[in-house]
């Protein structure tokens, strides 16, 4: 994701935003080399450190699809810069996530489990189905499919897809969510549940479909991703959103005028 965001800025399909630093982790043998070579365009005279603050000093707005650990230790350094702070990291604990809140008192926050346009649409989507379809008999069922190397599962995406049923049901998610399933049950599937099966192998850049399945018919609604440059263009467009805005804590439905 960070060469796809380098690459996606330094082609301009953001108008009016310019990379002013890259961040890797200590070690990595990607560090001190040009942010433009490693995503393969010109050299763009960035190079990538492992010193957040320094790379924070010229910048407005912080992009972090990082891991947990890392995106709850910069929250220190996003508050200190005064920075926006724009975040696609998923699988944060709840600890983890109050840092983010806790910033987010400071300075301008997004934060997504996802930050496309279709996904985003589809989470408002399946909120509708739910709550057209509760109490109809539907049961649903969310199965997601990403490539070899992801580390959280289910993928936040399909947790939020998950949140957006149980509002649409009047459920709570942790109260009905089921991850995955095995062996011998006893009785019948319960009315109020909601399945998870995450699928992870190959390249899948992100594969997430809603089932909502009745006697005699089912719907799906499904969204597929074929490039990580969807969620760096729309990484970059909540960058630019969040130019002016005050301190809070916002989501992607924010960023696009979504509505419910």
């Amino acid at each position: 994701m960070g060469r796809a965001i380098a690459r996606c800025i330094l082609d301009g399909a953001v108008p009016g935003l310019r990379l002013s630093g890259a961040v890797e982790y200590a070690g990595s043998p990607a560090l001190g080399q040009d942010a433009g070579s490693l995503a393969g365009c010109k050299p763009a005279g960035v190079t990538l450190t492992a010193d957040l603050r320094a790379a924070l000093a010229e910048a407005d707005v912080a992009i972090d699809f990082s891991a947990p650990e890392a995106t709850a230790e910069h929250a220190a350094s996003v508050v200190s810069a005064r920075v926006a702070w724009v975040i696609g990291t998923t699988g944060l604990s709840g600890d983890q996530c109050q840092n983010v809140t806790e910033a987010a008192a400071t300075v301008p926050v997004v934060m997504a489990p996802n930050m496309s346009l279709g996904v985003n649409l589809l989470m408002l989507l399946v909120e509708q189905a739910a709550r057209a379809l509760a109490g109809r008999g539907y049961d649903i069922e969310i199965i997601e499919r990403h490539h070899r190397r992801k580390k959280d599962s289910p993928s936040g995406t399909a947790i939020g897809l998950g949140e957006a049923a149980a509002r649409g049901s009047n459920w709570t998610l942790s109260d009905v969510a089921r991850h995955g399933r095995s062996g011998i049950v006893s009785g019948d599937r319960p009315t109020e549940e909601i399945g998870f099966h995450a699928v992870r192998g190959g390249d899948f850049v992100g594969d997430h479909t809603v089932v909502f399945a009745a006697e005699g018919e089912s719907v799906e609604l499904a969204h597929r991703a074929t490039s990580r440059d969807t969620f760096a263009v729309g990484a970059l467009q909540a960058a630019a959103w969040l130019n002016d805005k005050p301190a809070g804590l916002y989501t992607m439905v924010d960023v696009l005028g979504l509505q419910g």
